[in-house]
């Protein structure tokens, strides 16, 4: 039976926590919100939606959501063609593909940001398929994304490991019964992840890298 590698993109693999911040900081701001940075940095990884709902609350005015999406995602597509990479990320997904893992990721990132963080992460051909936000009804932390990750890979979930950085992913890897490894470079604190369902917890992709042999992912 195969085995997959599930990895969430923003945080995880590409550096781009603190520019979601900035630019979501800046899109509540245009609209008259003001919403603290450290507040838009826990929300990072919710689906846009949901992130406005969560930091505005159910009193907001919905007809507003649209508004303030299309300008985050205006505002964060100004950086799309310069999107850091964390060190080893690409060579982590090409050392597992060569393992045999099957190699899918799981974000809420769709359309030209889910194309401008592949080329960042420049692996390519290490990558079995991608479950965007696109695909979805439901982001994270609902199980969703993770599910349907899985059975792109055609695997069971006993038999996948999913890395990501934020509270969110390690709750729907959980929800989806899947084994959870965080990382710490997306800025959430330790405690935080292991408290949301992380089994192992690494610095970043260069630091799973190294102790591969001694990780879930060995």
């Amino acid at each position: 039976m195969g085995r997959a590698a599930v990895f969430d993109v923003d945080g995880t693999l590409v550096d781009t926590n603190h520019l979601h911040v900035v630019t979501w900081w800046e899109a509540f701001r245009q609209a008259g919100h003001r919403v603290p940075t450290h507040a838009i940095h826990r929300a990072i990884g919710l689906g846009s939606t949901d992130l406005i709902a969560h930091l505005l609350g159910d009193d907001r005015d919905p007809d507003q959501d649209a508004e303030l999406s299309a300008a985050h995602k205006a505002l964060y597509g100004q950086y799309f063609d310069r999107l850091p990479a964390f060190q080893d990320a690409g060579r982590l997904l090409r050392r597992l593909d060569r393992d045999g893992w099957t190699v899918v990721l799981a974000t809420s990132a769709g359309g030209a940001e889910l194309s401008a963080l592949r080329r960042a992460i420049d692996a390519d051909e290490a990558i079995t398929d991608t479950a965007s936000a696109d695909d979805v009804d439901q982001g994270k932390p609902a199980p969703e994304p993770v599910e349907h990750a899985l059975e792109l890979a055609g695997v069971p979930p006993e038999q996948a490991v999913f890395v990501g950085d934020t509270v969110w992913d390690m709750r729907a890897g959980s929800r989806a019964g899947v084994r959870c490894v965080g990382v710490l470079c997306g800025g959430i604190p330790r405690a935080d992840l292991e408290g949301a369902g992380a089994t192992e917890i690494y610095d970043d992709p260069a630091d799973l890298l190294a102790s591969l042999a001694d990780s879930p992912l060995a």
